[in-house]
């Protein structure tokens, strides 16, 4: 799931500040604690190659985050690709994988445990680096 700043509903609009709001943006009540994530990616990134060993071969964490700069695809174990991209809050639910169409930087809150479990498995392809 994917939307545009500029199509979140307007709740509240003042010569001083604006607030928009997406309600029903993805379930996290059978999740513990979030994290708070800043991800940068270059062009051509894909991280499906290291997604190999979990479950279906994708990342089986919900994320939901923001893009800063760049675009991304999202590619779903149901065959399904989704592109996010400047300006886009997006929800990427459990069976996904992601590859960078440009240089791109996001903000994403994701469940804690089930994330850093996915960062540890690629943290292990990739050698261990921090």
């Amino acid at each position: 799931m994917r939307q545009h700043r500029r199509d979140v509903p307007v709740r509240v609009d003042t010569p001083d500040a604006t607030a928009r709001q997406q309600v029903g943006f993805g379930d996290a009540s059978d999740y513990g604690e979030l994290s708070g994530e800043y991800f940068t990616f270059a062009a051509g990134t894909d991280i499906t190659p290291l997604l190999q060993g979990l479950e279906d071969d994708h990342c089986q964490c919900p994320h939901w985050g923001y893009v800063l700069t760049g675009a991304l695809t999202a590619s779903y174990s149901d065959g399904r690709e989704e592109v996010t991209e400047t300006g886009d809050l997006f929800y990427w639910p459990p069976g996904h994988t992601i590859r960078a169409n440009d240089d791109a930087e996001i903000v994403m809150f994701s469940p804690q445990d089930e994330h850093s479990a996915v960062i540890d498995h690629i943290r292990e392809k990739v050698g261990g680096s921090p």
